[in-house]
């Protein structure tokens, strides 16, 4: 694979920052999304793209082993804050093929990217990027 990350995004802090729909367009050329959101946040909205791995970022050190060096990685989350952090954890680790997506599934939705939603599942919470499932 070429490399897609080629004339994308801004560089901010040593890290390639991708917009939602760059994310979108370079996973058609298959790239990877890494979902760092927390299990009890994805079961309502998921990023519709074919290849999307979940690693919540409060065990990414120990999760982060199921990865490929060599892959084409974008790291996101619900706003793009966690992701930034796992990111920057990532090219610790000696990943080179790492992007953050700036504004997360919030600016995703926003841009009209495709989505999976789960209309059955209830949520509860004040901000949209940290809405929970209600306990039944």
């Amino acid at each position: 694979m070429k490399n897609v990350f080629e004339n994308l995004g801004i560089i901010s802090d040593n890290l390639l920052h991708l917009s939602p729909k760059e994310t979108f367009e370079i996973c058609k050329m298959g790239a990877i999304i890494v979902d760092v959101r927390e299990d009890f946040m994805i079961g309502y909205k998921k990023f519709a793209v074919p290849n999307v791995i979940y690693c919540p970022a409060s065990n990414i050190s120990e999760t982060f082993n199921i990865l490929f060096h060599n892959d084409y990685l974008i790291v996101a989350d619900s706003v793009g804050i966690h992701s930034k952090e796992v990111a920057k954890f990532l090219v610790n680790k000696g990943f080179v093929n790492i992007a953050n997506m700036a504004g997360g599934l919030v600016e995703w939705e926003r841009d009209g990217l495709p989505l999976q939603v789960n209309l059955k599942e209830e949520l509860s919470g004040q901000c949209a990027c940290q809405l929970k499932a209600k306990k039944k």
